[in-house]
């Protein structure tokens, strides 16, 4: 079996979670989804499960994190540019929030960070790893 990663996300609503990531480009994987959970697919190594607040209840007793705070970002690598602008306008169209934090234009990278709608932080981004600067020059 090759390595992957399953990202484990507490949603409210279902169904507008579904929306939400099928917006950004995820498909959804409907051997393992159910009236409680989705599986969200971005590539052969990554996937999102979106977790009612119930269904995470059976995984976990910790609280749930406070409105508006940030236990983590995850961040996704785009072909091209242009890639970011498109996943944080979606974002943005399909009931999350882009631009939660400024835009950052490096040369060799440029990110864009946006919130599902309940609140996750996802980093989207593209770099060409050619041309980064030696890091004594950034």
């Amino acid at each position: 079996m090759s390595k992957m990663i399953f990202v484990s996300l507490p949603i409210r609503d279902l169904t507008v979670s579904i929306g939400f990531y099928k917006a950004l480009g995820f498909t959804q994987n409907a051997h393992f989804s159910d009236d409680t959970s989705a599986c969200m697919v971005w590539s052969e190594a990554i996937y999102v499960m979106l977790l009612t607040h119930a269904k995470w209840r059976t995984f976990t007793q910790r609280p749930f994190p406070a409105a508006g705070t940030a236990g983590l970002m995850l961040s996704l690598a785009m072909d091209i540019r242009d890639d970011v602008d498109a996943m944080n306008n979606a974002a943005a169209a399909s009931g999350g929030q882009a631009d939660v934090n400024p835009p950052e234009d490096h040369g060799f990278m440029y990110t864009r960070d946006l919130a599902d709608p309940d609140g996750h932080m996802w980093g989207i981004f593209w770099m060409d790893p050619a041309a980064v600067p030696p890091a004594d020059q950034r």
